[in-house]
């Protein structure tokens, strides 16, 4: 056996150890270089998490591109536009297979038997987390969220909380109007408004504290510390939050 291939099977046993569930839906978030060494770079990591799935599982990755269509480059082509947030997302893009929501800033990939469906109309949304969104989709098919040594601050499944809840922070003052080019080489054009803080600063650690165990476990994953969440309960109990107090989730800077 290969290293490889060892290091394969250790991740998946870490994952079903973390509460992975065979035939699930997975969103990943992740960082490479928590997880240690890893011979094979990201195709290990993706293998390991394709074992922990099963056949009958479906991962979602990712493949954000706000850093790169931006208001200054308004052009999206979601055949070709990389990933910026890491390598692993931006292997599992190109990877044989890999299917992509159509959406300028905030798309997601995906393999399994419910992929297509859950990637399905995203062009329609004219927000980064509308309601045609994967990682909104995710609650309502009993979807599972993981934070791969990263942390829960790249949550973005928590700017479609603040979407619903109609955070008073959340969108710019402008429009953008992107060139979009699907699949099949057709062209679109769409405007949409992008999220920008401003003067506050994502806080979304504090969601921890109202997860309980049955919502989010925490365990290592070969050499990184990995959080997993139940999407839907996280959603509920984060817009009870945000009912509360809107600002619950940033804090003001200076």
């Amino acid at each position: 056996m290969s290293e490889a291939e060892a290091t394969i099977q250790r991740l998946a046993a870490d994952l079903r150890t973390l509460g992975v569930r065979q035939g699930g839906v997975l969103l990943v978030h992740s960082s490479l270089s928590a997880l240690g060494w890893v011979p094979g770079g990201p195709e290990t990591v993706i293998q390991g998490l394709l074992a922990a799935l099963g056949a009958e599982g479906t991962l979602l990755v990712p493949a954000l591109s706000f850093g790169i269509v931006t208001p200054e480059h308004p052009v999206f082509d979601v055949r070709t536009t990389p990933s910026c947030i890491g390598a692993i997302a931006e292997h599992f893009r190109t990877r044989p297979g890999t299917l992509r929501s159509v959406h300028p800033s905030h798309s997601v990939c995906g393999v399994g038997p419910r992929a297509a469906e859950l990637l399905a109309n995203h062009d329609v949304d004219r927000t980064p987390v509308g309601p045609n969104s994967p990682f909104r989709r995710l609650r309502n098919v009993g979807g599972q969220l993981m934070f791969l040594g990263c942390g829960m601050g790249p949550n973005t499944s928590m700017h479609g909380v603040e979407e619903v809840a109609q955070a008073p922070y959340l969108f710019r003052p402008y429009t953008v109007a992107y060139t979009i080019t699907r699949h099949d080489g057709s062209v679109m054009q769409a405007t949409h408004r992008r999220h920008g803080f401003g003067v506050y600063d994502i806080r979304y650690e504090r969601l921890e504290p109202l997860l309980g165990p049955d919502v989010l476990r925490v365990e290592p994953v070969l050499e990184a510390q990995a959080h997993l969440i139940e999407a839907a309960p996280m959603w509920e109990r984060a817009l009870d939050e945000m009912a509360r107090d809107a600002y619950a989730f940033v804090e003001r800077v200076g």
